[in-house]
């Protein structure tokens, strides 16, 4: 009974960081800081949901979103502007650090917090709707998609003055841009500041409808929590680098063709594995042109096919200019603003030691085609053996742990004593023919 009384009042003890009470004015003084960096991806719409639920669980004086974006995919906007509006903790967006923009769905998401503010030599704006793949949607599609974002941005701005409303629509509708402080001139965001310390005391004393009720920020001592992202979430965030995500095509096929050309093991095969499904996640979130996937599709069918094909290193050789083709249509065909281009030296090189270490590959599995089968009693020839009886010329020896009777070949004379070793050289039935070494 005590043991269950102790391991109750453990557990109460350890939830007690997770209690707190629901928004409200938070009366611990405490800023929860987010840092979302480059393109929106699905991990980074988590990493909101899961910070916005901790701030509302310690009652958080409110949420930082750290955010330079050149935009992403609009379904993964309207969640972010979704969770913002639907936070009972005030959300603040800060465009920072000097030189980063929020761009395209970076935008609204800015102007749907509940204060934006942007550090000094950032940019916001250039938030036409585009396709998933960074090109132009068709004219009909484009109107929809313009009036209804022009609505939205409407209502985010309707307590902003009407100049800002309309530079906001200019930026829907003809992807305009402004620097920060010709976007603070005109009324679209609150504040320019230089760091998380100087936006602390600018927001402290501000009014904001949070949930349809007035939030007054206290933050001049508020304590700054920063919300790392899991390990997880980092390793899938570094996948929107187009680089990482072509290593990792090209391990995980190196990785298959090595399991195929020698199959019984496992650990090539769950590395390729691995690296593909990552390399897969990674092109659904950055902007690329899938026909370059038949590149190398075909790239990797060669390969293979020049295992068993009579002009070995031609095929190789042919996929690899299919594959170095593939890479660059897939990844450098396609360009949002933001988005680093895959590095043309590191697509040749990987090319050419793909093309290296796949012949080594080919050279062994040629190697193991023409060797001749070997099996049975004839694995012995030309191994050693120790005479276990004198040969005269017949006697026994041991051979790989076995006795066998064994003869001397013609024109070895004499006796072989006991303890000496000879070659085997023929196994004929269940005698072998040696001689001496």
């Amino acid at each position: 009974m005590k043991t269950r009384w102790i391991f109750l009042v453990l557990l109460v003890v350890l939830l007690m960081p997770l209690v707190g009470v629901q928004a409200g004015n938070g009366t611990n003084g405490t800023v929860l800081l987010l840092d979302m960096q480059g393109p929106l991806t699905p991990v980074l719409v988590e990493y909101l949901e899961r910070s916005i639920e901790r701030a509302e669980n310690i009652g958080a004086e409110a949420i930082i979103i750290q955010l330079n974006t050149p935009g992403g995919s609009t379904n993964l906007m309207d969640s972010m502007v979704s969770l913002i509006r639907e936070s009972h903790v005030p959300i603040i967006v800060y465009v920072s650090p000097n030189g980063a923009m929020a761009g395209s769905a970076g935008t609204l998401i800015t102007l749907a917090s509940h204060v934006a503010a942007m550090a000094p030599e950032t940019v916001i704006g250039a938030a036409s709707p585009v396709g998933s793949e960074g090109e132009d949607v068709g004219e009909t599609m484009e109107t929809k998609l313009k009036e209804v974002y022009r609505a939205q941005v409407r209502s985010l701005t309707k307590d902003r003055p009407p100049e800002a409303t309309a530079l906001a629509e200019d930026m829907i509708e003809n992807a305009k841009a402004v620097s920060a402080q010709e976007a603070l001139d005109i009324g679209l965001i609150d504040l320019i500041v230089r760091n998380i310390y100087e936006l602390l005391n600018a927001l402290d004393g501000r009014t904001v409808v949070v949930a349809g009720e007035s939030w007054v920020l206290q933050t001049a001592d508020a304590e700054v929590i920063t919300i790392q992202q899991s390990f997880i979430e980092k390793l899938l965030q570094l996948l929107t680098n187009p680089n990482l995500v072509f290593l990792l095509l090209s391990i995980g096929v190196q990785a298959i063709l090595i399991e195929i050309s020698s199959p019984g093991g496992w650990v090539a095969g769950f590395l390729g594995t691995v690296c593909i499904a990552l390399a897969i996640y990674g092109l659904g979130i950055l902007p690329v042109n899938w026909f370059g996937i038949i590149f190398l599709i075909l790239a990797f069918i060669l390969f293979i096919v020049d295992v068993k094909a009579p002009t070995h290193g031609a095929l190789t050789a042919t996929g690899v200019g299919s594959f170095i083709a593939g890479a660059l249509i897939l990844f450098n065909s396609v360009r949002l603003p933001g988005v680093p281009r895959i590095s043309i030296p590191l697509v040749i090189g990987t090319g050419i030691v793909l093309a290296v270490s796949f012949s080594v590959i080919v050279s062994f599995a040629i190697r193991a085609l023409h060797a001749p089968a070997r099996m049975g009693k004839q694995i012995l020839v030309g191994k050693s053996a120790v005479v276990r009886t004198p040969l005269n010329p017949r006697g026994l020896v041991r051979v790989g742990g076995e006795l066998w009777s064994a003869e001397l070949v013609e024109g070895e004379e004499g006796q072989v004593k006991e303890g000496e070793t000879v070659i085997v050289v023929e196994a004929d039935g269940l005698q072998l023919k040696v001689r001496r070494r």
